[in-house]
């Protein structure tokens, strides 16, 4: 949530471009309608909001019982306001101006924080991914990855031995108001696959069918 728009642009250009599905927000009453609707991994919350400052859309989303994790961004770098923030529920915060690598490195450290990911390595079997550069290899080999394809990995792996339901991979790979698609989806995930197994490895992405997928080492 940033109403500078050329900010606001610029944030939702990088993060797309760093494989995260992105909802912007000029005003703290529209960021509040979403993040009431939506079950995001991470959210960027400018303090100075027209319509709802972004305290107040804070201590409503933590009033509701909402833990999604958030970064507050501000042009105060007084130490009673930092305090105010995190008070108020905030998980982090950024001062203005910032390097957008320093924000890219906060939004994966609250999104390591969700799924209870202490390293930014991620090991199942002989996949190995190294969610800090963003490369996975599988053994030695080296895996390419587009950015939707890294990121449906990663959301795999950061919930592996679990099931994670289409309507989860969708929210985590696209807008809120993207329309799902389930075909869409499965190509994705024989992309996906035909990267992972390339060199005849063992599959590591199971399909439930009608439900989602799972990634686990093949017993």
């Amino acid at each position: 949530m940033e109403d500078y728009a050329p900010l606001q642009a610029s944030l939702g250009k990088g993060l797309r471009e760093a494989g995260f599905a992105v909802d912007l927000a000029a005003d703290g009453e529209e960021g509040l309608w979403h993040a009431e609707n939506d079950d995001y991994d991470a959210i960027v919350l400018d303090l100075m909001l027209p319509r709802l400052d972004g305290l107040s859309v804070l201590r409503r989303l933590r009033a509701q019982g909402k833990q999604t994790h958030v970064l507050i961004l501000t042009a105060r770098d007084a130490v009673e306001d930092r305090v105010r923030g995190l008070d108020a529920g905030a998980d982090d915060y950024l001062v203005k101006p910032f390097a957008f690598e320093e924000l890219l490195a906060r939004v994966h450290s609250l999104i390591r924080r969700r799924y209870a990911a202490k390293s930014p390595a991620v090991q199942i079997a002989d996949l190995e991914i190294d969610r800090a550069a963003q490369r996975v290899k599988r053994g030695e080999r080296p895996i390419e990855l587009t950015a939707k394809q890294y990121a449906l990995l990663e959301l795999l792996a950061l919930r592996a031995g679990e099931v994670v339901p289409r309507a989860d991979i969708w929210s985590h790979l696209y807008a809120f108001d993207d329309e799902p698609n389930s075909n869409l989806l499965e190509v994705y995930v024989a992309q996906l696959r035909r990267k992972l197994e390339a060199e005849g490895e063992p599959r590591l992405i199971q399909t439930r069918r009608g439900v989602g997928y799972l990634l686990e080492a093949a017993s």
